[in-house]
């Protein structure tokens, strides 16, 4: 029960990662703000189940990362009422894989706005109540594409390169806070999300690993619930590669 009694802010955790995380901060005892896009049945039958079962709160939130009026008119009654956030998790993200010449310009920006713009948005709203607490743990989902260089991750690579320096720069702001911040710069991880990046570029990043495979979201979640819980208390300002060995 590391996450007992504390509250989670989790973005994008309908599928892939972020469901794996919203699993697993319910059972160490997290009560959870879960934050997709539009409603989903199957997904309110899911936390349902994961609520009863963990015997913590899990609340859908909803709105739409590429409208900035959306995340604010969800996020502004949370500051209203002084609702306690003791961790926020980023996770909500797009994938793109193609060349250069093959990018435009409108898909760069619509991969900025939900990868990196919308995210500073949120930080900034949820951090005013964290500030308020003299506490919190900020996680960001980076990727080793903004680490390493590969063929057709000009858009991706360079939305996960801003979010990870964003997070090195916000740790220093937000330590008086006692508000620590870090990032996960997952390899490839076995999501419906894989499907969408340059099949060739995908197989070069699998193939560059030690391990030679991708990663489960399970173990992308365990890294999450130590950054997330008391154990990781002296690490900020961080980018942690969870990538197998490349």
């Amino acid at each position: 029960m590391l996450l007992k009694g504390k509250t989670a802010f989790i973005t994008g955790c309908n599928r892939g990662i972020g469901k794996e995380i919203v699993t697993l901060f319910a059972r160490e005892g997290a009560n959870i703000i879960a934050c997709i896009r539009r409603e989903n049945p199957e997904f309110s039958v899911y936390i349902r189940d994961i609520s009863s079962k963990a015997n913590v709160s899990v609340e859908p939130l909803y709105f739409d990362m590429s409208d900035e009026d959306s995340i604010k008119f969800a996020i502004n009654p949370l500051i209203k009422n002084k609702t306690k956030i003791d961790i926020l998790v980023n996770n909500a993200g797009i994938a793109m894989g193609s060349l250069l010449q093959m990018t435009s310009m409108r898909k760069l920006k619509e991969v900025f706005q939900i990868n990196f713009f919308s995210q500073v948005l949120i930080t900034q709203l949820i951090s005013k109540l964290m500030i308020r607490g003299k506490s919190g743990s900020i996680i960001n989902m980076g990727s080793i594409a903004g680490l390493e260089n590969f063929a057709g991750y000009t858009a991706y690579g360079s939305s996960k390169a801003a979010i990870m320096f964003f997070t090195k720069t916000i740790a220093r702001e937000l330590s008086s806070h006692h508000i620590r911040v870090n990032t996960i710069a997952p390899g490839l991880t076995d999501t419906g999300m894989t499907g969408q990046m340059d099949e060739k570029a995908a197989i070069e990043m699998t193939e560059r690993s030690n391990l030679n495979r991708l990663a489960k979201p399970q173990e992308i979640a365990e890294l999450a619930l130590f950054l997330a819980s008391d154990k990781s208390s002296f690490i900020t300002g961080q980018t942690i590669r969870i990538d197998g060995g490349m």
